[in-house]
């Protein structure tokens, strides 16, 4: 498979060992069985006629496997894998660059696709349709538009915000996919999984405290078997067992529930602070000096998944579980579940 990565530079550090952790095939893949499912299924019928696979579009919180599945899809139709983003794409003619040097079948995948500037979005339709790219010649009375032919591709496109999407866009794709978050047993395997590639040594207990403690994210998993494999190598004996894992990830501010420092300074703002709620999503967001956007998209949705947080029009209030995880006495309940 070849492997190009436009508009961006190489990424070093953690996130370049998070690429070599990444499964290569679909059978390598962990979880998200509905999913894998059909996917076989589109990617076996394509390469039985000979075809590019039709575009598919994958949703869902970060760090679950989009891009992977991205990679898997080109690598399974044995193709080319272009990589961009929504955000590196400021004009059409950067999106037509790109289109017009694919080959054959090859897979383009745009991340964070619901941010692709609307001039562009409108360049990708018959590019998607019609696999035919619109030019404009020239410019006032004597501009002209040809219309190219562009090889048959498979656009993959992932989003964390689905609702972004606009509705011409999103019928374009023949396979929607949403990737939900992993229970703890899949959790366990991809821990397991990891520390085989990096060369840890892990205890099956350990594995499975690393896993109940990851939020249900591939990507937080992976991060936190790393965290503890340090803590284990420097204050252990390398072996990441559960007492390593319990004293390591407490160490690193990860308690019980994989609630990180910011997670309980949202709950306790909201509790100790502001008595329970309601409270505007801005004032609390400035008040654990996160931008808003941040505490909307990455925080209180695992905070609402565990019990502990509810929106409400007059803004978030705290549940009893918020309340009892900061050893806090709950205020009385009014009738309708919520806290006078």
């Amino acid at each position: 498979m070849r492997e190009e990565v436009l508009a961006g530079e190489p990424v070093p550090g953690e996130e370049a060992v998070e690429v070599g952790l990444r499964p290569r095939r679909l059978d390598e893949f962990i979880g998200q069985r509905e999913v894998k499912d059909r996917l076989s299924i589109l990617l076996e019928a394509a390469l039985t006629r000979g075809q590019a696979a039709d575009h598919v579009l994958l949703a869902g919180p970060p760090g679950l496997g989009k891009t992977s599945l991205a990679g898997i899809i080109a690598a399974e139709l044995e193709v080319g894998f272009r990589i961009t983003s929504g955000p590196a794409l400021n004009r059409p003619g950067d999106l037509a660059a790109i289109l017009t040097n694919l080959d054959e079948g090859d897979v383009l995948f745009i991340d964070e696709i619901h941010r692709l500037p609307r001039p562009v979005e409108e360049v990708l339709y018959p590019a998607m349709e019609d696999f035919q790219l619109d030019i404009v010649i020239g410019q006032g009375p004597s501009a002209r538009s040809i219309r190219l032919d562009l090889p048959r591709f498979t656009l993959v496109g992932a989003t964390t915000r689905t609702g972004l999407i606009t509705g011409p866009l999103r019928d374009r794709f023949g396979l929607v996919e949403r990737l939900d978050h992993y229970p703890p047993e899949d959790l366990e395997r991809i821990v397991v999984r990891a520390a085989g590639i990096l060369g840890v040594r892990l205890d099956p207990a350990g594995a499975a405290e690393i896993a109940r403690r990851s939020r249900g994210t591939p990507r937080i998993a992976n991060r936190l078997l790393r965290r503890v494999r340090d803590f284990a190598e420097v204050r252990g004996d390398g072996i990441v067992t559960e007492a390593a894992a319990l004293e390591g990830l407490t160490l690193f501010g990860v308690d019980v529930r994989g609630l990180d420092k910011v997670d309980r300074a949202l709950l306790d703002a909201l509790c100790a602070r502001f008595g329970g709620g309601p409270v505007g999503l801005s004032t609390l967001a400035i008040s654990v000096s996160e931008p808003a956007e941040t505490v909307e998209d990455v925080y209180e949705p695992y905070l609402i998944q565990q019990g502990m947080l509810v929106r409400t029009p007059r803004g978030r209030v705290a549940l009893a579980a918020a309340w009892e995880h900061l050893g806090l006495t709950p205020p009385p309940q009014r009738p309708g579940g919520l806290f006078d």
